[in-house]
């Protein structure tokens, strides 16, 4: 096959991914709401919005690959703003409990509404595509996972309730899930599940 000019495929997706992952956080910051939040106070605000329970500041960090110095700063931004309360832990004094307050749980609602740009262009992908790219994520992300390179997710590929390719005669819906006992395909895996156990 002829040379084609410019970095090689591998380097071309990683370079696409990066270029995506900027639009994302362009809209991250244009994204800053009634309370003006960095985009780190807001990856905090939902993450404790898909929480089902007060986290643990080290949690925090854990989650969302950053440094207790950079997650404890924020978390007393995200207090002053009255979105977060905080709370010694009652079997570790030492360990601080962080979760929303009604106003944080409002922002965390906003923030789950995708913007404009963003949604309207994954709404102009063909099913197929849409289908692939969630599903070629999901297994970068497990990869990289697994080379502890990103904090563990929430997600199907991980979660001891997904069981791969259990339909094989139905293209369309190959996985089950256990939780809640129903085939589903690739344009249904989650990159979060508030139902997610970890395999």
């Amino acid at each position: 096959m002829e040379h084609v000019p410019g970095p090689p495929p591998a380097s071309q997706l990683l370079l696409g991914l990066a270029r995506l992952g900027q639009a994302v956080r362009m809209e991250a910051w244009r994204n800053t709401g009634p309370h003006n939040l960095s985009p780190l106070q807001a990856d905090i605000v939902t993450l404790l919005g898909d929480s089902a329970r007060p986290l643990r500041q080290g949690e925090i960090v854990a989650a969302l690959a950053s440094t207790p110095p950079t997650i404890s700063d924020a978390v007393k931004v995200l207090r002053r703003k009255e979105l977060v309360d905080s709370t010694r832990d009652p079997g570790d004094a030492r360990v601080l409990l962080v979760r929303l307050t009604p106003a944080g749980g409002t922002e965390a609602d906003r923030l789950t509404v995708a913007s404009e740009a963003l949604s309207g262009a994954v709404a102009a992908l063909p099913g197929e595509d849409f289908a692939a790219m969630l599903r070629g994520a999901t297994t970068l992300m497990r990869e990289l996972q697994d080379r502890r390179a990103i904090p563990v997710s929430r997600m199907c590929l991980t979660c001891r309730f997904f069981v791969p390719e259990a339909h094989p005669d139905d293209r369309e819906r190959p996985h089950h899930c256990n939780f809640v006992d129903a085939p589903f395909g690739d344009a249904e895996l989650r990159v979060t599940c508030p139902d997610h156990e970890t395999a």
